[in-house]
């Protein structure tokens, strides 16, 4: 891996940290939680989200035109 000069003591240190078992599980959460990709989010999910005030949902029963056969 290659790191500017100036921040190969903290990549080393991090590098300790998650090899060290006492600490490995909050140094893991903690980059996780700062540096992970959210899985993305599907439609239905993202349907589910919406808020549904202001959209009509219930439309008129159109039944069409009147035909002559």
């Amino acid at each position: 891996m290659q790191v500017r000069s100036e921040d190969a003591p903290l990549v080393r240190s991090i590098a300790a940290a998650l090899g060290d078992p006492r600490r490995a599980a909050d140094a893991r959460s903690l980059l996780k939680a700062r540096f992970a990709v959210p899985p993305p989010i599907g439609i239905k999910a993202l349907l589910a989200t919406a808020p549904p005030e202001g959209i009509e949902l219930d439309r008129p029963r159109d039944t069409g035109r009147p035909v002559d056969l």
